[in-house]
């Protein structure tokens, strides 16, 4: 390989880092609050560290490359000994591995500062949320000491701007992984263990995050999204949350909430204000005020659920909810029952 060549992929390989770091919705490249630009801020300085090394080693192994003047044809020259020389390869090499050692335990260092800023910060009065990985949704509980207070959402988390916000992470099955890239690093949830961490996010808009942890057949398929909004905005979306579903108004969603009741939705979801109460899927409560249904994987529309409904294994195979054929006139009604449910 030449020099030149071994420079070009050195530049191509830092192009592509960068590239790599698109900023979007789900970006570490795009941090929306403090724990997050301080895990960019030292991304860069690992990245700059990782790719001065790199540019480095490459040069030198040109430089090699160009003073070796010996063809094929020619045989191997005889090892001399040459004490200026090897005095001077010494240096470099000793130079170099303690270039090498100082790089090292300056991104340890960093790292552990890092951690601990990004563990976030303190505050008597944040809001919490309790956050319950299942193969292969999330819970998400907002805890009120008073229960007809208590909120219970799925896949969308609602948070004020501006406000520190703890997060209580467990898991019902298997080892999940909680990452909203923008928002801050990841947190493991282990099955019978309860931990806590911070964030915050100071700008408004939605964020989405991910299983990061390998956790059966429809992992990839396990997302989530944060929508950060004003105090006032939150506040109104979370009275609205409290309240029980309202009664249907009219012959087709009567008909629907009926076609609920008397099919295996029944056995599976809470609907409050309803005889349903099973905690096995997602609370329905709501459900038409979510953007987006079967964890980030269909938009909330009515040919998406319709579609879910009717044949969920096809569209996320291995999840834990049957298929529910029914006639259309039904299904329809259902459809527009459940969007009655804001």
């Amino acid at each position: 390989m030449s020099a030149v060549r071994a420079l070009g992929l050195s530049a191509a390989t830092a192009a592509m880092s960068v590239v790599a770091g698109c900023r979007g919705q789900q970006s570490v490249m795009d941090p929306a609050g403090p724990q997050a630009s301080r895990i960019e801020w030292l991304f860069w300085v690992v990245f700059w560290i990782a790719l001065s090394a790199f540019v480095l080693v490459m040069l030198a192994f040109g430089r090699a490359a160009m003073r070796s003047g010996a063809s094929k044809d020619e045989p191997p020259l005889p090892i001399i000994k040459e004490p200026p020389g090897d005095r001077a390869a010494t240096v470099v090499v000793g130079l170099a591995v303690a270039l090498t050692v100082i790089g090292l335990f300056s991104i340890l260092a960093l790292s552990a500062v890092t951690g601990a800023a990004a563990a976030g910060p303190t505050s008597k009065n944040p809001v919490t949320i309790q956050i319950t990985g299942h193969q292969w949704w999330w819970e998400v509980t907002y805890p009120n000491t008073q229960p007809d207070q208590i909120v219970i959402t799925a896949n969308e988390i609602h948070i004020p701007v501006g406000k520190p916000i703890v997060i209580l992470t467990k898991s019902e099955d298997v080892i999940h992984s909680f990452w909203p890239p923008n928002v801050n690093g990841k947190r493991d949830l282990l099955p019978g263990n309860q931990t806590a961490y911070w964030m915050q996010v100071d700008k408004p808009g939605i964020y989405r995050g991910q299983c990061a942890e390998f956790c059966g057949y429809q992992h990839a398929h396990m997302g989530f999204r944060i929508v950060a909004e004003s105090e006032a905005d939150f506040s109104k979306w979370q009275q609205a949350q409290i309240k029980p579903a309202k009664d249907p108004s009219d012959a087709e969603t009567i008909r629907g909430r009926a076609v609920f009741m008397s099919r295996a939705c029944v056995m599976c979801h809470t609907i409050r204000g309803t005889d349903a109460g099973s905690r096995v899927g997602p609370d329905l409560t709501h459900v038409g005020s979510r953007q987006m249904i079967a964890a980030e994987t269909l938009p909330n529309t009515r040919g998406a659920l319709a579609g879910w409904i009717l044949d969920p294994q096809g569209i996320k195979p291995g999840n834990r909810m049957s298929p529910n054929p029914m006639p259309p006139d039904d299904l329809n009604a259902l459809i527009t029952y459940l969007q009655s449910l804001q």
